[in-house]
């Protein structure tokens, strides 16, 4: 058999009708459109994201204006956070803020988010806990300020100190246990 050769970037992602993402042989049409849809809002997501980041990063504002991007961009801008921050507790426990920022004694966790569904705070939480973790600051000694920039809304909360202490101990405990089972499986 003489195979066709095709070169496809190393990086590039499985076909949306590939045979390792197979689940789509049981769809109907109405359930294709709706998770390629759904798919398709993700990358749109992620391009938002990479773009807030670079008009945070170089300072460039955005027209003073109730949309989500907007309010996102310059609040952002305004209150000196980094995009894109890795937080970094240990291999098995990090992640990255959307932007952050710790100034006065005051811990400040923004998140954009593009799709529609209902958020919540606790990812906020798990990012306070790790910048905790990694930077040494107990939250009863900080405040912590969240938002959440969606649907052309801000929404605010102030964690709960004791909450972020609980967050902070089972990343640590459940870090313990990963650790172990990976020792004992070698790996």
């Amino acid at each position: 058999m003489r195979w066709t050769q095709h070169y496809l970037p190393a990086n590039r992602p499985h076909a949306f009708l590939s045979a390792s993402k197979y689940h789509w042989i049981k769809y109907d049409e109405e359930k294709l459109i709706r998770v390629y849809m759904m798919q398709l809002a993700a990358q749109k997501g992620s391009e938002l994201h990479d773009l807030a980041a670079r008009l945070i990063k170089h300072g460039i504002k955005l027209p003073d204006t109730t949309a989500t991007m907007n309010q996102y961009v310059n609040d952002a801008i305004g209150f000196m956070l980094t995009p894109e921050q890795v937080l970094f507790y240990s291999e098995n426990s990090y992640g990255t803020a959307d932007a952050i920022g710790f100034r006065n004694n005051k811990l400040r966790v923004h998140d954009l988010k593009n799709g529609i569904t209902v958020t919540y705070f606790s990812q906020h939480k798990v990012y306070a806990a790790l910048f905790c973790l990694e930077y040494g600051f107990k939250p009863f000694e900080i405040e912590i300020e969240m938002r959440i920039y969606q649907n052309d809304e801000v929404r605010i909360e102030s964690a709960d100190p004791d909450e972020i202490t609980h967050i902070m101990d089972k990343i640590r405990t459940f870090d313990n246990l990963i650790t172990t089972l990976k020792k004992e499986e070698g790996l």
